[in-house]
């Protein structure tokens, strides 16, 4: 590659830091994604998930499901995927998941989209160059019916973190 072509690229920043998180802001997450019947039923294979509901059209209806029910963690890691670019992208260690909620089955050929609202920005204690926040993120189909809730917290950089060393 030669020197020329990289001295002309230019750097897009990409993600949010710290001070861009406000409390009770809301971000709808574009695009959505549609579940398939291939997808939940590879993701049901590799995960070794063996309840028949993600599987078994018969099992599934014989318990009044119109069709298998896409499984659940698939639609988790859906929504949760679709809310990183707005809230995480930057790549702060992930902090973890609370009060996740699955409201309603969804079936192949739902399209699943995102929203999360910022519920908490505090700074960390333990590693003052990052700030921990905490947004709710709501998973809707596409009839507008929520599906999936949750809570998650990841570290997020600061824009202008203090110098290592220095004394206050």
């Amino acid at each position: 590659m030669s020197d020329d072509f990289k001295s002309r690229a230019q750097l897009w920043p990409k993600g949010r830091l710290f001070e861009d998180f406000e409390v009770g802001v809301v971000r709808d997450h574009h695009w959505g994604r549609t579940l398939y019947e291939s997808d939940t039923i590879l993701f049901t294979t590799l995960t070794l998930s063996f309840n028949p509901l993600y599987s078994n059209r018969t099992y599934a209806e014989a318990l009044g499901h119109p069709d298998i029910v896409v499984n659940p963690l698939l639609v988790f890691n859906t929504v949760l995927g679709l809310s990183v670019e707005d809230n995480s992208e930057i790549g702060g260690p992930f902090v973890g998941v609370g009060k996740l909620k699955y409201l309603k089955p969804v079936y192949p050929g739902d399209t699943l989209r995102a929203r999360s609202t910022t519920t908490a920005a505090r700074s960390s204690q333990s590693n003052p160059r990052n700030g921990i926040v905490t947004w709710r993120t709501e998973g809707f189909n596409q009839r507008d019916e929520s599906v999936i809730e949750f809570e998650r917290s990841n570290l997020v950089r600061l824009r202008h973190p203090p110098i290592q060393g220095a004394r206050a």
